[in-house]
């Protein structure tokens, strides 16, 4: 039997790929919510059936068996992992089955197996069930997320099954889920899989390049079928089952109606759905990507293939994506039904492509119904979607004629009030508390009002303007005014005709009429008396004003409710009976209507408001608190309410008596109307999603079910549903619904959104809404907030705070006797002192918080000894703290180590001493817990800067210390000087040397800023360090940094920025000589060979010439650096710089590169000295040139040296008198000697030619000649030694001839020879040898 004539039923479901379809007797279901709905179809409308309810969550999936004799039964899916198998006529469920662990996203019927149902989840399992049988076998043919699936009607084993990632599967199940073939084309998740109706796969039409089989693209009579899958990639593909290959791609239209179009790019507000009609098998329709429907003629030629449907008229269409379709044959029309995320069901002729009819559906709360006073039966709708609806209920063609206004409406409509006399006029009221006011006929955005509420908009209603928008003409004010209650519990009255000036706060007007000097309690909800002469307001402490217009005098106050007021009506003013026009009823949260008669108070009031406390009549029944209320226009003095406890309740109010029960909702009831031209029918809304007509006259129930609380409870409090609600519990953090919160809070405290899982993608979806725990309003969508679990989870959690008073606390937890008599005792104390004296202590610790200060010190005093007992400090602080005893408060933190900050800011109240010695004791607690910046931090407060600085310097704060120090101290204090030099010493340990530079220059150490910059030894270390001993007047430092540097610079080969180092000091001017005399080898050597580097940078001068390198050195002197050859004072400070430098002997180890140096300086030697004059000086230096490479048995390096040096030769008596005047070139002036003597007994034109000859020079520098040399010196050594042990022999003897002349006698030194008296041709030598 069915209780209700018409439904606007909850949305379909979002983001499913099969939620609703159609059976062969035209019964369509869909799932809403966790519920299915059921539909009559037929072309000319559609009627709700009823609804299948037994799901725990929302339902994912919705399939019929299409056999002969079945059409009654269907499956379903749901998040809970179940599937149930329904009989739709008994709405009882047959079999279900829990075999996924997953989410199920797909389920399908088999159209060849009547008794299979296949499913599949986000898992990729897919689960077949024979419920005739009550067997599931499991299968995972891949590991990927199920979309969609569909099985053969051409095969019974094998399934089509659409994945995320855009593969397709073809599956045998009678093989264990064998992938038959792997259809891969689509790049973003298959959205929806449809089989051709026809198993042949005929030839389709299509372009070369889209075919991807052969030539004919067809094959005729030969099975598996063709299989259309769409994707959110925005193309149809049709595929061939046969080999596994796509035949057809097709890319979704971008329609002109939509504009500019859609950016490819931007996918997610698609959802390409697909539906191949059954006989039809070259026509499929599909979704498009703004709500349209198109219809494609794959056999068709061209490039548009695809018809609109709907493209006779405007407004046929979707305006949102479409999600499903399912068609069938009612009578000799074929009809397709398509859901959509518009909240609308449409109905298309698949012949003439037009829509039938349209059926509104809702997506949130209804909050509010409003039937318009003017155009008669037109019923508005507030709904927690951002939508409001007015619904033409006495349209005879289309039953559910409606209109959807949203625009400027950002959030849930809660309250809705049509103008008394202006047709069309609608004010609204939304949970952000935005008031406006839409004119319904019009297709311009609503009026909204500039005050907006800070809570929900709770109700709103028409009335008579009062002061100060009465004041003024008739002309120049509205007819009307509109009044506004929000949840921050004021009421507002706003300008109808100017919204955008400020609307007034009646409370203002209350009091200052009635000279209120008290807050008034937050209003809930008023009622203005349709003559206009007098507003009822409801108040959160449950009491009613009732108040006269215009200046709302207060008439009387209505103390009967205890708990927030929810609802308030009056009585109709066109009854028969006068007496009955001042009926005024209420509801609230203790679930009991009161009806009130206001006459006396109304038409005779008196000079003082009167206190009415006894209800003229008192409507018991409900279980639940009240939430809204209706007086029948048509009936005298009978009443219409809903509750939270489910159901709507007809009163006869003057018998006290239930006329009839309304049980259809499947959730709590918010808002009711009485039809405004049937007497017999009402019109109810809740939590469920649906507007409800019903009759009273066909209504079997009489009053609400009673107990239903309690029964509830005892469900509750069953040992096997105990654990599971625990359970439960513990998932989703179970609270329950505060008794006095208001009927709007619901909603608001509900959590997340009317279908999460609907509209992840979106966000535009309304609060999620359920029925008893606030858990499960929370948590009725699988794709919960988290925010919101956690929060209930810290709601949870969150732990009393410790009483400051236990035991005054725990005195009130006594007896009730005992509690009783201490009112007694205080009553006594406080009206006969006298008595009180004996009983003074006893009382102390009860009723000290009643009595005087000395009993409240007293109760101070023993709470306090209970906290230090109970080693709670901080609670003895503050206890003295409250008492005034701030001394003794500081006191005990410091003793425990808990002083804080709040205390110290105390401090100073008891004194600068008293301030001082707590600062101190904190700063060492401080330094306990190591925050030494805050410590020092305090210690400034009290002027101890030194303090400070030194215990942030203990504890290697330096920079804080420094920091502090120059701020607060003299410049020229030593403590500064001191932090200075201790962190650029720790700076200097640590390797820091920049930032301990700083700190050395900052405490005037120039030198050891210098030397520690230095450190590092690098170039760019030495030349800073240079230049800044430099500035610092350090001159010794800054030379002997910058020929470091110069140096390394050297032998990097960087000669630039060796001679910019120089130029530093001007005691370097002999150095920069030595390196130019350095660069100037560098170079001439490099073209030789006998250096093989290159230099990294080098002057112009530098490069090699014809000219003779002696004179290019005199030339580069005198051009370069100012070398003046006529001014012998500064050739002799030259000659002394170069003396200065150190020039040792040269060892076989030395590196050519640093033997290059000192033969360089040699030679700048000589220079200087011929420059002189000082020709000994001058042969000295360079014949010791010329040998150093010989010293280190660089012979290629010597002959170079020779080459440049003397590169014409000399005359034979010039290197005579040069080889006899140097006595470390034994060896040339050997030679030289030799050739002298040859002179004797040949020409000396023959002697010079044997000098210059090339070949005297080639063996006086070839290697045996150097191993002779070397030979002679070992034997000369052994010989002085052996000449010296003889000695040591014969000095006791007679003297004889020494043996130690023996070595000079004997010496092969060409030099001693000469000077020898005895000459070279002695026999007693010629015969040790």
């Amino acid at each position: 039997l069915r209780m209700h004539e018409r439904v606007l039923s909850a949305s379909p479901n979002w983001y499913c790929s099969r939620c609703s379809d159609v059976n062969r007797r035209g019964v369509l279901g869909f799932g809403a919510k966790s519920t299915v709905y059921l539909v009559k179809v037929t072309a000319a409308s559609a009627a709700v059936l009823g609804e299948l309810s037994g799901h725990t969550e929302r339902v994912s999936g919705f399939a019929f068996c299409q056999h002969d004799g079945q059409e009654s039964v269907c499956a379903t899916s749901s998040d809970d992992r179940s599937v149930k198998i329904w009989d739709i006529e008994q709405k009882a469920v047959l079999a279900e089955h829990t075999a996924h662990q997953s989410t199920i996203t797909s389920i399908h019927w088999s159209p060849v197996e009547k008794g299979l149902v296949v499913s599949g989840d986000e898992k990729g399992i897919v689960v077949c069930f024979w419920h005739g049988r009550n067997d599931t076998h499991s299968f995972f043919p891949e590991p990927r997320t199920i979309f969609c699936l569909a099985c053969s009607p051409h095969n019974e084993n094998h399934v089509a099954v659409g994945y995320k990632d855009g593969m397709i599967a073809l599956i045998d199940i009678s093989k264990k889920g064998e992938v038959i073939h792997r259809l891969r084309g689509h790049d973003e998740e298959i959205h929806a899989l449809a089989w051709c109706p026809e198993p042949k796969e005929e030839d389709l039409y299509s372009r070369p390049e889209e075919n991807t089989a052969d030539a004919s693209n067809g094959l005729a009579e030969v099975g598996g079928g063709y299989l259309a899958s769409g994707s959110r990639d925005q193309t149809l593909r049709i595929w061939s089952t046969a080999r596994g290959k796509g035949v057809m791609t097709l890319k979704l239209p971008f329609l002109k109606r939509r504009g500019a179009g859609v950016d490819p790019g931007v996918k997610e507000r698609l959802w390409l759905t697909v539906h191949w009609p059954k006989g039809r098998p070259s026509q499929l329709v599909s979704s498009c990507f703004g709500g349209e429907l198109v219809i494609w003629d794959l056999t068709k030629s061209g490039k548009q293939k695809w018809t609109l449907l709907g493209s006779s008229a405007d407004g046929q269409n979707h305006s949102r994506i479409v999600f499903n379709m399912s068609s069938v044959c009612v009578g000799d029309r074929e009809l397709l039904i398509s859901t959509s995320m518009d909240r609308e069901i449409k109905c298309w002729d698949l012949a003439s492509l037009d829509c039938c009819w349209t059926l509104p559906t809702l997506g949130g709360f209804v909050y509010s119904l409003s039937f318009s006073p003017v155009g008669t039966g037109f019923l508005a709708l507030g709904v927690g979607d951002n939508m409001i609806r007015v619904w033409n209920t006495l349209s005879i063609h289309n039953l559910y004629d409606t209109k959807t206004y949203w625009q400027n409406i950002k959030s849930k409509v809660t309250a809705l009030a049509w103008h008394p006399a202006k047709e069309g006029s609608l004010a609204f009221g939304t949970d952000d508390g935005k008031v406006g006011i839409y004119e319904a006929y019009s297709n311009k955005p609503p009026q909204s009002s500039s005050t907006y509420h800070r809570r929900t908009v709770y109700s709103l209603d028409w009335g008579p303007p009062i002061p100060p928008l009465s004041f003024g003409g008739s002309g120049d004010k509205p007819t009307y005014s509109l009044y506004s209650c929000g949840g921050e519990g004021v009421i507002y009255q706003h300008d109808p005709w100017k919204l955008s000036a400020e609307a007034s706060n009646i409370d203002k007007l209350i009091r200052d009429t009635n000279n209120i000097k008290h807050n008034l309690s937050p209003h809930t909800d008023f009622s203005w008396k349709p003559d206009g002469k007098v507003l009822a307001i409801g108040n959160e402490d449950g009491s009613i004003e009732v108040l006269g217009a215009p200046g709302l005098k207060l008439l009387c106050t209505i103390q009967q409710h205890h708990k927030i007021i929810n609802t308030l009506r009056w009585h109709h003013q066109h009854s028969d009976q006068p007496e009955l026009h001042c009926l005024l009823a209420s509801g609230s949260s203790n679930a009991v209507v009161y009806i009130h008669d206001l006459r006396s108070a109304i038409e005779n009031p008196s000079e003082s408001p009167i206190l009415v406390t006894e209800a003229f009549r008192s409507l018991s029944g409900h279980t639940n608190k009240i939430t809204s209320l209706a007086w029948s226009p048509h009936h005298d003095a009978r009443l219409v309410t809903v509750s939270y406890d489910g159901t709507a309740q007809v009163w006869d109010v003057l018998k006290e008596e239930p006329v009839c029960n309304y049980r259809g909702h499947s959730g709590r009831l918010l808002c009711v109307q009485w039809s405004p031209v049937d007497p017999d029918l009402v019109w109810t809304g809740g939590d469920d999603f649906t507007v409800q007509e019903w009759a009273v006259s066909k209504q079997e129930h009489a009053r609400p079910p009673k107990s239903k609380r309690r029964v509830e409870l005892e469900k509750k409090k069953a040992p096997q549903k105990k654990t599971k609600k625990k359970k439960k519990a513990a998932g989703k953090g179970g609270l329950k619904t505060e008794e006095n919160e208001s009927p709007m809070g619901e909603e608001e405290k509900g959590g997340s959104g009317a279908d999460e899982a609907q509209s992840e993608d979106e966000g535009e979806d309304e609060e999620r809404e359920s029925t008893t725990p606030l858990s499960d309003v929370f948590c009725e969508s699988d794709n919960c907030n988290w925010f919101v679990l956690l929060f209930l989870e810290l709601s949870l959690k969150k732990r009393k705070p410790r009483s400051m008073l236990p035991l005054s606390t725990s005195m009130d937890h006594r007896p009730k006797e005992e509690l009783q008599q201490d009112c007694l005792t205080l009553a006594a104390v406080r009206h006969a002192h006298e008595n009180y004296g004996s009983s003074q202590q006893q009382y102390t610790s009860c009723l000290g918080l009643f009595t005087d200060r000395e009993a409240l010190c007293r109760m101070f005093r023993e709470e306090g000894k209970n906290h230090l007992e109970a080693g709670h400090y901080d609670s003895v602080m503050y206890l003295r703290l409250w008492n005034g005893d701030l001394v003794g408060a500081l006191h005990v933190a410091t003793e425990k180590g808990e002083l804080t900050d709040h205390l110290l800011s105390l401090a100073p109240m008891a004194g600068y001493q008293v301030w001082a010695r707590t600062v101190e004791a904190y700063v060492k607690q401080l330094c306990l817990q190591e925050q030494f910046l805050k410590a020092a931090s305090h210690l400034v407060s009290i002027h101890k800067i030194y303090e400070a600085i030194s215990l942030l310097k203990a504890h290697q704060f330096y920079r804080e210390a420094i920091a502090l120090a120059k701020a607060r101290l003299q410049p020229d204090d030593p403590a500064l000087k001191d932090l200075y030099v201790s962190w650029a010493a720790v700076l200097e340990k640590d390797g820091h040397y920049t930032t301990a530079a700083k700190c050395y220059l900052a405490a005037d150490c120039n030198f050891d800023a210098a030397k520690v910059i230095a450190k590092k030894g690098d170039v760019m270390s030495l030349k800073t360090a240079a230049n800044l001993a430099n500035l610092a007047g350090e001159s010794n430092l800054s030379h002997s940094l910058s020929l470091r540097c110069a140096k390394e610079l050297m032998l990097s080969q960087d000669w630039l920025a060796a001679q910019d180092i120089l130029r530093i000091q001007d005691t370097l001017l002999g150095h920069r000589l030595v390196f130019c005399v350095s660069e100037l080898l560098t170079q001439r050597l490099s073209v030789t060979g006998v250096v093989s580097w290159s230099s990294a940078s080098s002057h112009a001068w530098s490069k090699p010439t014809e000219e003779d390198f002696l004179s290019a050195i005199q030339r580069v002197w005198q051009s370069e650096f100012g070398l003046a050859t006529a001014d012998l004072d500064q050739i002799k400070a030259f000659h002394q710089q170069l003396r200065a430098i150190e020039n040792p002997s040269a060892t076989a180890s030395m590196p050519i590169k640093q033997l290059l140096s000192h033969v360089a300086l040699d030679v700048a030697l000589s220079v200087v000295s011929q420059l002189l004059g000082d020709w000994a000086s001058a042969v000295e230096e360079f014949l010791r040139a010329v040998t150093r490479g010989f010293e280190v048995g660089h012979f290629s390096l010597m002959a170079e040296m020779c080459q440049l040096l003397l590169p014409q030769g000399e005359t034979l008596s010039f290197m005579c008198s040069l080889a006899l005047s140097h006595s470390l070139t034994r060896s040339l002036s050997r030679s030289l000697i030799f050739v002298q003597m040859l002179s004797h007994t040949s020409s000396s034109t023959a002697a010079e030619a044997i000098v210059k000859s090339e070949g005297f020079w080639k063996v006086l520098l070839s290697e045996p000649h150097a191993s002779l040399q070397a030979t002679k010196r070992v034997i000369q050594d052994i010989q002085s030694r052996v000449s010296s042990l003889v000695q040591q022999h014969s000095r006791p003897q007679e003297p004889q001839p020494s043996l130690g002349t023996q070595p000079q006698t004997h010496s092969t030194d060409l030099d001693d020879e000469l000077n020898s008296s005895e000459g070279p041709g002695d026999p007693h030598n010629k015969q040790r040898y």
